[in-house]
């Protein structure tokens, strides 16, 4: 089974499968799919995340695929080069925040390992979409209609993704042969294909020539990296996220607060189950604003913020009736968007959950000649105050939003599942693990629930709670007895239904027999998309 957010990319993902392609196979060919079908959420220029199951080895592991600043620029260097051009925060269009793309690093890592069918196979239906032209789809022409506001003046982005000075619209055929043959020189050359080269050499010359900093070495010294996800109990099940510099951390920290309340007995979607979760968030957030970076540099140790006697003193701190104004990181001791997401399960069981962003919209604007593609504005996730543990500095991957999430009993995944949409990410997780484990929603309704999201969500700097408490919005469909029953806790409460603010889910859950030998899949794509679960 494939699930993704658009439908294409969906019967691609499938096709590969009856190819006799694994689950990586078919999320590599999937992904590939989306960067021709919503190059307004990802594409080669994004970086990746992924968390796979290996059903023979019976284990989990990570793929951080997220890339690093220059080598070449330090922390004074990039304060230089903003008061240069007058502004005080690395901006997201332009050159100054781009980092270096890890997405075809993953690809090529992703498939090395876990990969059936040769990468050229699995690209090809990719490389045809993005040769001969497919319909855009409904939501991502919405989407797509945001550029040419965000993007104007930046010709080279202008010449791709606007053609004749307008975005597609819904039903509107629009190819990229520029792409097409970026794909398919992965397909033939691997990750050498853009991080050597012609194209190493294009993109070093967009970023340069928008007032950024990235050379060759860079490119050609970028390594993902394989990682331990970190787990979390809730209940009877655990939650899987990957450590930082991702915020998968916040999840697992809302998870093991929430633990400590008895959520099953409170009515699902109700104001009292909400409060809890928002006030659970705003500890979490408090901590990812103030710990959370690239593990390299990170002061606190991960295991530490979910330690037991940890999270018992911050779950003190929740009161179940009122909602908190202000909420500090916690005291521990240091030891010295916009996004695609999918699913994707194979015939031997192996799964994964994958996650790829450009980031905000298209990202950064910066488009290398010829490549097809535009690159990420990941660099804006940095700080520029120099004692903090997300502060730039050479050769550093940022705080990152993508999360791909798992959800396990008995060691062993029962979802694949994620949640798009910048900050609200581990907000959205929280929320979708509470209706399955403690509700007994299946994935399908899990997805078409009415969601709440507290703050801006595209907030990294802090918890947000400022002006009493911060605001939740909520969707259009959530009852107004919660709204009334939230705003008696003392939260402000707003309606908002911009469905895109609200992510964007996928989700795979598998069922075992008792003999372990039979698998059921139940597949979902959440309305807020195009998506659409395909299964063989």
């Amino acid at each position: 089974m494939v699930a993704t957010s658009e439908p294409r990319a969906a019967e691609i993902g499938a096709q590969v499968l009856r190819a006799g392609g694994s689950a990586v196979d078919a999320a590599l060919a999937a992904n590939a799919a989306l960067a021709v079908t919503e190059p307004t959420g990802c594409g080669p220029g994004g970086d990746l995340f992924a968390m796979v199951w290996d059903a023979g080895r019976g284990e989990v592991l990570g793929f951080n695929g997220s890339g690093r600043s220059s080598r070449a620029l330090d922390l004074d260097g990039l304060r230089a080069r903003l008061a240069a051009n007058d502004i005080s925060a690395i901006p997201a269009r332009g050159g100054l925040g781009v980092t270096v793309p890890g997405c075809v690093d993953a690809w090529c890592a992703l498939h090395e390992r876990f990969g059936r069918l040769p990468l050229a196979e699995v690209l090809a239906p990719a490389v045809e979409l993005a040769r001969h032209g497919f319909e855009v789809s409904p939501v991502i022409a919405g989407l797509w209609a945001r550029a040419p506001a965000s993007f104007a003046g930046m010709t080279a982005f202008e010449d791709l993704f606007l053609p004749g000075g307008r975005a597609p619209a819904a039903g509107e055929r629009f190819a990229n042969p520029a792409l097409a043959e970026t794909l398919e020189a992965v397909g033939r050359e691997g990750r050498a294909a853009l991080y050597e080269g012609a194209r190493a050499d294009a993109l070093v010359a967009a970023v340069t020539a928008a007032g950024g900093v990235l050379d060759r070495a860079d490119l050609s010294g970028h390594r993902g990296e394989w990682v331990t996800p970190l787990a979390a109990r809730y209940r009877d099940h655990e939650l899987w996220e990957l450590p930082p510099n991702g915020q998968g951390l916040a999840a697992l920290q809302m998870a093991r607060l929430l633990d400590g309340f008895d959520h099953a007995s409170l009515r699902p979607l109700s104001a009292a189950a909400i409060h809890l979760a928002i006030e659970a968030k705003k500890l979490a957030f408090a901590d990812r604003a103030q710990h959370y970076a690239d593990p390299d540099f990170q002061r606190v140790p991960a295991e530490r913020l979910l330690a037991d006697d940890y999270m018992a003193q911050r779950r003190g701190l929740i009161d179940p009736g009122r909602a908190a104004t202000s909420v500090a990181p916690g005291l521990v001791e240091i030891e010295r968007g916009d996004t695609v997401y999918l699913a994707a399960v194979d015939d031997a069981g192996n799964m994964v959950s994958w996650i790829q962003s450009n980031y905000r919209g298209f990202g950064s604007g910066v488009v290398p000649e010829g490549c097809g593609f535009g690159l990420q504005d990941r660099g804006c996730g940095f700080r520029l105050d120099a004692g903090h543990a997300n502060a730039f500095a050479p050769g550093k991957r940022p705080f990152h939003t993508i999360i791909p999430a798992m959800i396990a009993r008995d060691g062993r995944p029962v979802v694949s599942f994620g949640v798009m949409g910048g900050g609200f990410q581990p907000q959205g997780h929280a929320q979708i693990l509470s209706l399955l484990v403690d509700h007994g929603y299946d994935v399908a309704a899990a997805g078409v629930a009415p969601r709440w999201r507290h703050g801006d969500p595209y907030e990294t700097d802090g918890p947000d709670v400022a002006e009493g408490g911060g605001t939740v919005a909520v969707e259009a469909a959530m009852p107004d007895e919660v709204v009334e029953g939230l705003r008696a806790r003392g939260h402000r409460v707003e309606r908002d239904d911009d469905s895109h603010l609200y992510g964007g889910y996928q989700a795979i859950a598998v069922e075992y027999a008792a003999d372990k030998a039979q698998r059921r899949y139940l597949g979902a794509s959440e309305p807020r998309k195009d998506g659409r679960a395909v299964g063989l």
